[in-house]
């Protein structure tokens, strides 16, 4: 057994240098840790990162290091990345709608929106903000979507845990919280 502030260390470690999301599962097998203690471990090192410069992200059963929201403009001055520039109410009402949903079919997007959604969700997956998460099982298997860890770190979010509760449930509604939020141009 690992003893607990080693695991912390590890596990930043392993995260700090994966160029990407990690899964709970690979985490556990090259630490030889139980999956409980990985759990606890995460949530520890989840809340010491919280007042940080960089923070961990949770997706599902994957777990990546990502750099502090507030930090954004600084780190892309830095690295000399682009301005940012902000989606389109469409993309954004997509967005939303992806974000509460998912996994969400073009056509249930399309029907909460009232409109063809086609560009909408192309400009997501071209910033990464959106992907292709699996097929509906009916007929013509359609594409189900979901949203990434680009997402999450975009929005300044460690999980969709903590996307902010609408009044309705039914219908994303422009609460402000994403049409404020800038996405990089790829």
């Amino acid at each position: 057994m690992v003893e607990e502030e080693k695991l912390l260390c590890l596990i930043e470690s392993l995260l700090f240098v994966s160029d990407g999301p990690v899964e709970l599962s690979k985490l556990q097998q090259i630490i030889e840790v139980e999956r409980e203690d990985l759990e606890q471990a995460i949530v520890a090192l989840t809340a010491r990162c919280a007042c940080r410069g960089v923070r961990l992200q949770r997706k599902g059963d994957a777990v990546q290091m990502v750099s502090a929201p507030e930090a954004g403009p600084y780190i892309e001055r830095l690295l000399g990345i682009q301005q940012s520039a902000k989606l389109s109410s469409a993309a954004l009402e997509t967005l939303a709608i992806v974000a509460y949903r998912q996994p969400i079919a073009r056509s249930a997007i399309e029907a909460i929106r009232g409109v063809n959604c086609d560009r909408a969700l192309g400009t997501l997956q071209a910033r990464g903000l959106v992907s292709e998460v699996g097929r509906l099982e009916t007929i013509g298997r359609p594409i189900l979507f979901g949203t990434t860890f680009e997402f999450l770190q975009y929005i300044g979010l460690e999980s969709l845990d903590q996307l902010p509760l609408l009044e309705d449930p039914a219908l994303p509604s422009g609460n402000g919280h994403l049409g404020d939020t800038e996405v990089p141009r790829r």
